[in-house]
């Protein structure tokens, strides 16, 4: 596996705002506790100098020693609170900040008071807004990483590769917020059942999850319906990403296509997106039943808008190499997986600076193909297979993210029967 794996609540933000608030606080009273113990030393070695013969039998020197150490640790500490506590501001400026992006959409007075916000918060300390604009700027120096040294032929082709960034980063069509539904109409689609199943179990893992894409060659979209103990069910749909990449055969039957790309990516209704909704029509689901969605490419899209606009109670989405970003409610646990080096991907614009989802929710990047060569014109780092490979490292780390993310497969482990279908779709005009 190549590329150093990078998890983060946001695309410039490490963790949740309030947790490393709750890390300074932390700090904060440590350092107090620190004081108490310097002042406890210094009793003590009152005590010791003021009883007679006392001091011949200690070693006044080392208390003097810890108590200079415990000052000096303490400094230490107060100094990484304040530091802390000012980060948390910085990143907190950065989410008020694409808050009010996604508000202005919807609620001009709202977006308004966020912007008052903001300016009062950098009034009161202007080293917040200056770590506000470095963070977002370190991010947009790295969001691209890996792009502009794929192979071009000793600089015969054209700058390709960062097409999809040019795109992502003018166009501004790749983060999707609040009120951005699908519009227009979408052509007639037919769905049928190619397999169906009865898997032991859910899946226990992010890649495992992934894994889970429809088997059978035909098939575009995979629907698990599981049922507990009490009765209740959840949806799990499993997306594949475009299927037919020709662009003069856009339009044909098969809906996982160019048009349905240029469509999801500029807004408008595609035939995918609604085969997707009528393959989980079709396995049972109806108006809102809670729902998990596991994506790969356009079906990212696809997953987004499934999140934010359908019927459906989403409670999870997973998604690799998305040309879009979503602006999820808070209580929906999202894993977005880029590769900084991922042409399509790059559409997205890097994404987010802002985190978006539940605390739990994180963006996970690297470098799938540092090393140029003629993979890149197979656009390598946006295969599926690379993509199974970071969902394997986020699986094996120890970040409390990912960490977190068990606690989803433990749930879904519950389930005591689990009844699988993979369905064909097709445009039928």
């Amino acid at each position: 596996m190549s590329g150093d794996l990078e998890i983060d609540h946001g695309g410039a933000i490490a963790v949740d705002t309030e947790a490393m608030r709750d890390v300074g606080r932390r700090m904060t009273s440590l350092a107090s506790h620190l004081e108490e113990a310097r002042d406890a030393v210094m009793r003590a070695r009152g005590i010791i100098v003021g009883a007679p013969g006392f001091a011949e039998q200690v070693d006044v020197g080392a208390l003097e020693a810890s108590r200079d150490r415990i000052g000096a640790l303490r400094s230490e500490v107060d100094e990484a609170s304040i530091g802390t506590l000012l980060m948390a501001d910085a990143f907190e400026i950065v989410e008020l900040r694409a808050e009010a992006e996604a508000l202005a959409h919807t609620d001009a007075a709202a977006a308004a008071a966020l912007e008052a916000r903001i300016d009062r918060m950098v009034t009161a300390d202007a080293r917040i807004g200056a770590m506000a604009d470095q963070l977002v700027a370190q991010w947009e120096n790295e969001r691209f990483e890996g792009l502009d040294t794929q192979w071009d032929m000793g600089e015969l082709l054209p700058p390709f590769f960062t097409i999809g960034a040019f795109i992502g980063t003018t166009a501004r069509l790749g983060h999707v917020l609040p009120g951005m539904t699908l519009k227009g109409d979408v052509e007639p689609v037919s769905v049928t059942t190619v397999k169906s199943s009865t898997p032991d179990a859910p899946p226990a893992t992010l890649r495992g999850a992934f894994e889970r894409m429809p088997k059978d060659a035909s098939a575009q979209v995979a629907v698990e319906k599981l049922r507990f103990d009490d009765g209740s069910t959840k949806y799990m749909v499993y997306l594949k990403g475009t299927q037919n990449f020709v662009p003069w055969q856009a339009g044909g039957p098969e809906p996982w296509d160019m048009k349905s790309n240029a469509e999801l990516y500029t807004g408008e209704k595609s035939a995918s997106y609604k085969a997707v909704i009528d393959a989980l029509h079709a396995a049972g689901a109806e108006s809102g039943d809670t729902i998990g969605v596991v994506a790969h490419s356009q079906a990212g899209m696809i997953a987004v808008h499934m999140a934010m606009e359908s019927s459906f109670d989403v409670e999870f989405v997973a998604t690799a190499g998305s040309p879009t970003v979503g602006t999820f409610r808070d209580d929906l646990l999202a894993v977005q997986i880029l590769h900084t080096d991922d042409v399509v991907g790059s559409m997205s614009g890097g994404g987010s600076p802002a985190g978006s989802g539940s605390p739990d929710s994180f963006i996970a990047t690297r470098v799938a193909d540092p090393n140029p060569g003629i993979q890149d014109l197979a656009l390598a780092p946006h295969r599926f297979e690379p993509y199974l490979e970071t969902a394997e490292m986020i699986d094996e780390s120890d970040d409390p993210r990912a960490v977190a993310l068990d606690d989803y497969w433990t749930r879904l482990g519950e389930a005591v029967s689990v009844e699988r279908t993979e369905y064909h779709a097709e445009r039928t005009r």
